[in-house]
């Protein structure tokens, strides 16, 4: 069953029930992989968001869905997450990067990691099973299935949490945070699957934080600024990198060339002084240096969540914040979300 995800949009806060019709019914947001499982006999499909399936990559669940749902009449197929988890028993929590190092070109490496940083898998919808497509379904029922299909589910298996209480859901957005969720999903609990549309609502944390601005890195297309690099100031009072912003509009990248010039590094001969940035799996070859600035500029901008001392994912731009001295942009700003163990979420 070839079929692309149903996604959420971005609202600021989690809804009212009666926001929408029919109602919502709420989850945790697992922040990992989407993975849309197929299990047809003995052959398990691992299928992503975006072109590149995710099979290869985790023969430990694959192992794990042919065991707890192969040999069946008819295929299975499970909407869900692939997280990875870590830390002690009672602290235990999601781990993006180990997660990210799964996907790796090596074999032996994938054999490697799949023993020693397994994966999980959390199941929260149903689109296939017995024979029928329960695409048309409403969410309500396709989540009663799902429930019916897996009472003795294990791990490295599981289902996700929900609830129709939004006082509760709200208490979720704030607790589970703790353990390296990502947010809340609002479903609509009438609608059938959706493939490709954005029919959910999903609540993620935002924070704003002062930074500031290191370099820059020129537009792919060569002209104006692509993003800004950002940094913040360590107790030992060294600058380091935590992230980037990006996504100006045409106008702006342009503008923001002129503003920038005048705290541009320099060399002898008066040209822009340039460092090369750091690389990751995901550079794919692409050209990672920078413009340098002198750390003077601040700027605030809005950001979900850290992972270790990096932001998580590309900030936001919010405004310039000419009121601030620079090196009072330190990490000691940054709200630390109060611990809490994934496996009672798991649970």
């Amino acid at each position: 069953m070839d079929i692309a995800p149903m996604l959420a949009k971005a609202v600021p806060d989690v809804p009212e029930p009666d926001s929408v019709r029919g109602g919502l019914r709420y989850e945790p947001k697992w922040d990992g992989f989407r993975g849309i499982v197929t299990v047809d006999g003995d052959s398990v499909e691992i299928g992503s968001r975006g072109a590149k399936p995710l099979t290869r990559y985790f023969p430990e669940l694959v192992d794990a869905f042919r065991s707890q749902f192969g040999g069946r009449e008819h295929p299975v197929v499970l909407d869900g997450e692939v997280i990875l988890r870590t830390g002690e028993p009672g602290a235990e929590h999601l781990d993006w990067e180990a997660l990210s190092q799964r996907i790796h070109p090596a074999a032996s490496r994938i054999a490697k990691l799949s023993v020693e940083t397994p994966a999980q898998f959390v199941a929260f919808d149903l689109l296939a099973a017995d024979g029928e497509d329960l695409t048309a379904l409403p969410f309500d029922e396709r989540r009663e299935r799902l429930e019916h299909l897996l009472p003795d589910i294990a791990d490295p298996l599981f289902v996700t949490r929900t609830t129709l209480d939004v006082a509760l859901a709200r208490e979720w957005l704030t607790t589970f945070e703790g353990a390296g969720l990502d947010g809340v999903v609002a479903k609509p609990r009438a609608k059938p699957y959706e493939p490709g549309k954005r029919s959910m609502l999903k609540i993620k944390h935002h924070r704003t934080a002062d930074v500031v601005a290191i370099g820059y890195r020129v537009h792919k297309s060569g002209s104006g600024v692509g993003s800004l690099l950002l940094g913040l100031y360590g107790d030992d009072g060294e600058l380091r990198q935590v992230g980037g912003v990006s996504a100006f509009s045409d106008k702006r990248r342009l503008a923001l060339v002129d503003e920038l010039d005048p705290v541009v590094l320099r060399d002898a001969d008066g040209r822009p002084v340039t460092s090369s940035g750091e690389r990751s799996r995901f550079s794919s070859g692409r050209d990672t240096s920078f413009v340098r600035l002198a750390p003077e500029l601040v700027l605030e901008v809005r950001y979900d969540q850290m992972e270790g001392d990096r932001f998580r994912h590309t900030v936001q731009f919010e405004r310039w914040r000419p009121d601030r001295d620079a090196e009072s942009c330190r990490f000691d700003q940054l709200e630390v979300p109060t611990a809490y163990d994934l496996r009672a979420v798991l649970n």
